[in-house]
């Protein structure tokens, strides 16, 4: 028959238990940050990168460079591309519109995500500016058309197989979300106080 363990042992039990779950909160709190700065950094996933300006180097070949739209089920936005593909020379700058229209009787807000393929062409696609890097909120049939400014990096080149790539495509889903705290109280109608 075993002795019963002391209280100093169950209290070193408990704490290293504690300890353990706060370990694997914290792991699981900081797995999804820390797998989008991996797809950023690397393009894994398509994920693309972000730059300042263009490139400061342009080449003879070109690249033909597709956009795609498309809406989370749920979102009653209208989104499209105002044009389907563009061929650049690889380190050209691009400007490419896509258009998103409310059809309906309330102010939406949306976010989009992105992601180019083929998967291994996201750590040389950079954008410059996008739509994508601020929440959109369109009013009651408002219609706005939204840029994204991007180049393909010429390092592609130096990579044994992005550099065979003829074509990328730029996809973008639009989500919705909720409207800013300050925005939605300018939505809401003024109440008059009766007495």
């Amino acid at each position: 028959m075993s002795e019963p363990q002391p209280p100093k042992t169950n209290n070193r039990v408990a704490l290293y238990l504690v300890g353990v779950v706060a370990l694997m909160g914290a792991m699981a709190w900081a797995a999804v940050p820390a797998y989008n700065l991996f797809c950023r950094v690397t393009g894994y996933g398509g994920v693309t990168n972000t730059a300042e300006q263009g490139s400061n180097k342009i080449l003879d070949k070109t690249i033909r460079v597709r956009f795609d739209a498309s809406l989370e089920r749920g979102m009653p936005w209208e989104f499209k591309p105002l044009q389907n593909e563009m061929t650049l020379r690889i380190g050209e700058t691009g400007l490419a519109f896509f258009e998103a229209y409310n059809p309906t009787d309330k102010t939406i807000a949306g976010q989009a995500s992105y992601n180019v393929t083929p998967f291994t062409t996201g750590y040389y696609f950079n954008k410059i500016a996008c739509f994508c890097f601020t929440l959109q909120v369109l009013k009651p049939h408002e219609r706005v058309k939204m840029p994204v400014t991007f180049y393909v990096d010429p390092d592609i080149m130096d990579d044994p197989e992005a550099s065979l790539v003829k074509v990328i495509t730029l996809s973008y889903t639009f989500h919705v979300t909720d409207i800013p705290e300050e925005q939605a109280s300018l939505e809401k109608p003024n109440k008059k106080a009766t007495n």
